[in-house]
């Protein structure tokens, strides 16, 4: 292991990353409802945080497991540094929505009510609506002996009431659950370009007297709980990964309470009922400045009609010129490699690409890795035409993506009901990869063609995440992806690679050879560099490389949105950034310099231990020039930002770029063009 100085704890540098999330949440840079939306987001973060996260670290101390991470930290020391960091960060949401963004919401027309502001006339109105739509769909519990504490949902919004009998007695407990059904804030009947409303817990709460008859409410309390849903599994057992994963999606329901959150002020009594009823421990406690679970904006209020000039101006997604000609996308792949860059690029020449393919008469095969797709799916539609049109459809889907593990299963049934050969994943490793191959008979023989790309195959993400991939049908990469299916399908020494690399395999001494090979070219004096673009950095060993890279005299540059767990002193050759922007940056690029001949791959994986140790994951070559100049001045561009951009100065501590003129900002200028660095007339940059 080397030196613990040279890292930052995961978990930590992850609720930094939130942190710079947060900040865009006041940044005037942003539309008043994307600023909300930021705050949404922050909450949704932290949901899947202490779900995964923080419940695997909570199970590790309860099992008096001590073992340090690579910065020295026990699990039962992260869960506390966690609580304590959380406690801070959470103040700070809910600061800036009471002092900042409520008053600016309403200023613009969209308002919260509390019940002493309603008019009587509202009141009538809340009144009819909730007879008519919320107490018919309403399910109040009682607590007492004969009707125990009943297990509540992770996510779910409970009201919880203390009850006085009219005959009498001890006060009693009971929850109501908040309709998951009914939106969150049931809005007013108002005039154009005014929203008002309340929140559903709060209607349920003013009417509790029509819920619970002969009885009177003496406190109520909004609540919400977060569950454990890190489960260990046997991955080894392929043949019983379905109904494993169906029990795990099921232990979610129960699994250990990792956070409670109630709102400020609640009743101590009822308080105490509630939290030794569920064994909730105190540390586990959160109370909050105003509403509990943020996630309505993002869900109702950033999405209302009528406020446009209160959200980021809509743009329509670019296609190639080269895609708009009236012929087939296999002629148009074999006139030259294709490159998008989503969400700038649309999304929809993919989907074109696998259904072409799903009713060419001369594509024999498709084979595809799935990780996340949309609901809807046009993907699936697609691969399950080419089934019952007589292809040979070899999908890969894995049942194990956390949270899509439903999804996923429901997805696997439905392509083998089409004829479909299906498989759930690798055994010990989750599929991770994004890669289609489709085998097409033509006159010269069969010819591959691939697309393979940083991104899942999800048209709904691909909105809103910024990937990039490469269609070709450059005959070593095509066969390369065929050797890849039959790795994953467990002929893994029959057929190798020689261009891409896949991981848990080759990645990880890929990587390093060519940052030691960086190093080799500086003690040369030939030109040397490294510029990585990734999600996360968190591997001990290529921390440890890149560091010994940059201290030998190597040009190291690096993007990394969210974990980065290397702890940073003042280095001349590296430099480290986050961009969080209007868009999720999710794109995987590794170029290096070697000696003047550059390379570049695109990858699905980051560089953290599980990617490179224990996922499928594939990196591949951009070996078109042209695409692979473009692919730079992207990456260049990033760096270029000052508006979006974040900069690791010490330890973990980020600070924001300066503003500078002219602005530029990275993400706006793709918008306008896809090389802003050529395109002078760009008003982004």
């Amino acid at each position: 292991m080397p030196n613990r100085g040279m890292f930052t704890n995961r978990e930590l540098s992850w609720l930094q990353f939130n942190e710079r999330v947060l900040s865009e949440a006041v940044n005037p840079d942003n539309p008043l409802l994307e600023r909300a939306r930021f705050l949404s987001i922050v909450s949704n973060n932290l949901d899947e945080f202490f779900m995964v996260r923080v419940g695997k670290l909570e199970r590790k101390a309860d099992m008096g497991r001590s073992e340090p991470d690579p910065a020295g930290m026990t699990p039962e020391t992260q869960v506390r540094e966690i609580r304590k960091a959380v406690r801070g960060h959470v103040e700070r949401q809910y600061h800036i929505l009471n002092r900042q963004l409520l008053p600016e919401l309403r200023d613009n027309g969209i308002g919260l009510l509390q019940a002493e502001e309603l008019t009587s006339e509202q009141k009538r109105w809340l009144s009819q609506y909730f007879d008519a739509q919320v107490l018919p769909v309403l399910t109040p519990r009682t607590i007492n002996p004969m009707h125990p504490f009943p297990i509540l949902a992770a996510k779910a919004l409970y009201i919880a009431v203390l009850l006085q009998s009219d005959k009498g007695g001890e006060p009693q407990l009971a929850i109501v659950p908040v309709p998951r059904a009914l939106q969150r804030v049931v809005l007013l009947p108002m005039g154009r370009g005014q929203a008002r409303g309340v929140l559903l817990e709060e209607l349920i709460a003013l009417f509790l007297p029509r819920i619970f008859l002969y009885m009177a409410p003496l406190a109520q309390m909004p609540l919400r709980i977060t569950r454990n849903t890190d489960f260990v599994m046997n991955l080894d057992d392929m043949d019983n990964l379905l109904s494993e994963m169906s029990k795990n999606v099921q232990r979610r329901s129960y699994g250990k309470i990792v956070r409670m959150e109630v709102s400020e002020g609640a009743n101590r009594r009822l308080l105490d009922m509630v939290a030794g009823a569920m064994e909730v421990e105190e540390d586990a406690l959160f109370e909050v400045d105003g509403p509990v679970d943020l996630r309505f904006f993002m869900r109702q209020l950033c999405s209302l009609p009528g406020f446009d000039h209160l959200r980021y101006p809509a743009y329509t997604p670019r296609v190639n010129p080269r895609l708009l000609v009236r012929e087939s996308i296999f002629r148009t792949i074999r006139g030259g490699d294709l490159f998008f860059h989503h969400p700038y690029d649309s999304f929809d020449p993919v989907v074109r690409f696998l259904a072409e393919a799903a009713t060419d008469p001369q594509v024999l095969a498709i084979k595809q890795t799935l990780y996340r797709v949309s609901s809807h799916s046009p993907m699936i539609d697609a691969l399950a035409r080419a089934a019952q049109n007589g292809k040979q459809v070899t999908a890969l889907i894995e049942v194990r993506a956390r949270f899509d593990e439903e999804h996923n299963i429901a997805w696997s049934k439905a392509l083998e009901k089409a004829g479909c050969h299906v498989l759930y994943g690798v055994p010990r490793w989750k599929t991770h990869s994004k890669v289609t191959l489709v085998i097409r008979r033509e006159a010269e023989g069969l010819r591959h063609y691939v697309h393979f790309g940083t991104g899942n195959y999800n048209d709904v993400t691909a909105r809103i995440y910024t990937d990039m991939g490469v269609m070709t049908c450059d005959k070593q990469l095509g066969e390369d992806a065929a050797a890849f299916f039959n790795l994953i399908l467990g002929y893994s020494y029959t057929f190798p690679m020689r261009e891409m690399v896949a991981s848990p395999y080759q990645l990880r001494e890929a990587m390093l050879s060519r940052i030691r090979r960086e190093e080799v070219n500086a003690h040369d004096g030939r030109p040397c560099g490294i510029t990585m673009k990734m999600n996360s950095l968190s591997d001990p060993e290529m921390i440890a490389a890149l560091l010994s890279a940059a201290n030998a005299g190597v040009p190291v540059r690096l993007m990394v949105r969210g974990i980065c767990c290397l702890n940073y002193r003042e280095n001349k050759n590296l430099r480290i950034f986050s961009l969080v922007g209007r868009f999720l940056e999710h794109a995987r690029v590794y170029a290096f310099e070697n000696g003047g001949e550059k390379e570049l791959f695109l990858s699905s994986a980051d560089l953290m231990t599980r990617n490179l140790d224990k996922r499928v994951e594939l990196t591949v070559p951009v070996k078109d020039a042209g695409i692979r100049a473009q692919i730079l001045s992207i990456l260049e561009l990033g760096f270029m930002d000052n508006r979006k951009l974040w900069r690791l100065e010490s330890g973990s501590h980020y600070t924001r770029v300066p503003r500078a003129a002219p602005a530029v900002f990275a993400q706006e200028a793709l918008i306008r063009s896809p090389d802003p660095l050529l395109d002078k007339e760009n008003p982004a940059v």
